[in-house]
């Protein structure tokens, strides 16, 4: 590798580690946020949450590493062009190859590593965040004995103690059940106990009352010297650990058990999961080339309408939607497998049409003037902010 690759190499690399790990923290962020809901209903301790929260990492590396890619490209071609080195390299007759090549071998490398972790890492993490989740939940007899806190059971089912007595006995028993449509159920209990035989649980409640209400407000309230509530069902529920194909490793894709349920119900959602796993890791190689295509001659960044790195991750955002279009799709009809593999090639084929005839991928007329005009409204919005406020300030320093 010449001097100048191993420059743009470098270069290109230490911004895609930049974005990897920005792109990585903002994701990983969303999706933590939404299991944030193990420690509040499930009581677990915060090394699970962090546990858990760590497995969804392999999870969202496939999707993020594309879009590294895409802006490293692009930042640094622009950032090149801004610096006339791409004009200098032109002039000196370097060959476009000498551009290509160290981009691509990093756009190569991000795909060896988005299928490595595609298809080794993370449906083990999938099956180890899953476990994790349902023995958390199926600890359920550690959770309702916890003085006053609402726990949730299941869905419109949620159980409050309000004091723990001796002799393993709860006092002060809640339970609120609106799993039935149209009838609310409230159980209040002065007194109750856990009762365990084998796998059964039960809610053995004493001296309370039942009130029943209705959608159309009838209500009546039964008394009871002793009432059980099953709790077996839903403890059992939540130890079993379903395995989507997601989950499933790609081995056990290509050849599933004939004795899986899911498998036997939705045959065709494994072989779309197959397609997906096998086509996704050729996403970098892709935004690479459409990276390229914008922002790799020394032209397209004085002549471009918006700047370079927009218009590569515009172009990149509207092929990765038709690539999760084509993979939805592909859960229920066999034929957009096609679209699945298709998406990426004509993608690619477009892209290496425009470096090879040495032409600038942008947008088009209107989205690029669209952009354009919306970005000065903005700013000149925010230049008028900027004096109101500015003007404020001055005017209170001289009231003052």
């Amino acid at each position: 590798m010449k001097v100048v690759e191993r420059y743009i190499m470098r270069r290109a690399l230490a911004v895609f580690l930049a974005a990897l790990i920005w792109t990585l923290a903002i994701v990983w962020t969303t999706q933590v946020l939404a299991r944030i809901d193990l420690v509040t209903d499930s009581g677990q301790s915060a090394l699970t949450f962090f546990e858990v929260a760590a497995l969804i990492i392999p999870s969202i590396v496939p999707i993020v590493v594309p879009f590294a890619v895409v802006v490293a490209v692009a930042q640094t071609l622009s950032a090149m062009n801004s610096d006339s080195e791409l004009a200098v390299l032109n002039a000196a007759g370097a060959s476009r190859w000498t551009i290509v090549r160290p981009i691509m071998l990093l756009a190569l490398a991000a795909s060896v590593f988005s299928f490595a972790v595609d298809n080794g890492v993370d449906p083990y993490a999938r099956q180890k965040n899953r476990e994790l989740v349902a023995s958390s939940r199926a600890d359920l007899l550690s959770l309702i004995i916890q003085e006053g806190t609402f726990r949730k059971i299941d869905d419109g089912l949620f159980l409050q103690i309000g004091e723990r007595l001796p002799d393993n006995r709860l006092g002060g028993i809640f339970v609120a059940d609106s799993r039935e449509e149209g009838v609310n159920l409230i159980y209040y209990a002065k007194s109750g106990a856990i009762i365990e035989s084998g796998e059964e649980r039960v809610l053995m409640m004493n001296d309370g009352v039942i009130h029943r209400e209705t959608l159309a407000g009838d209500l009546s309230v039964i008394r009871f010297t002793s009432y059980a509530f099953d709790l077996s069902a839903f403890l059992s529920a939540s130890s079993d650990v379903l395995l989507l194909p997601k989950d499933r490793t790609t081995q056990y894709l290509l050849n599933p058990s004939p004795n899986d349920k899911m498998f036997q119900k939705r045959p065709i959602k494994y072989l779309a999961e197959v397609h997906q796993r096998f086509s996704e890791w050729s996403y970098s190689l892709v935004f690479a080339l459409i990276a390229l295509a914008v922002a790799g001659d020394a032209r397209s960044h004085r002549e471009a309408r918006i700047h370079p790195l927009i218009t590569s991750i515009t172009i990149a955002l509207f092929v990765r939607w038709l690539g999760f279009f084509a993979a939805g799709k592909a859960d229920n009809i066999p034929q957009y497998a096609y679209m699945v593999y298709g998406v990426p090639i004509v993608a690619s084929a477009v892209a290496t049409w425009f470096i090879v005839s040495n032409r600038t991928m942008e947008l088009p007329v209107a989205w690029a003037d669209w952009m354009t005009n919306f970005a000065g409204r903005f700013g000149d919005g925010w230049t008028a902010l900027k004096l109101r406020f500015a003007r404020r300030g001055a005017s209170g320093q001289g009231a003052g």
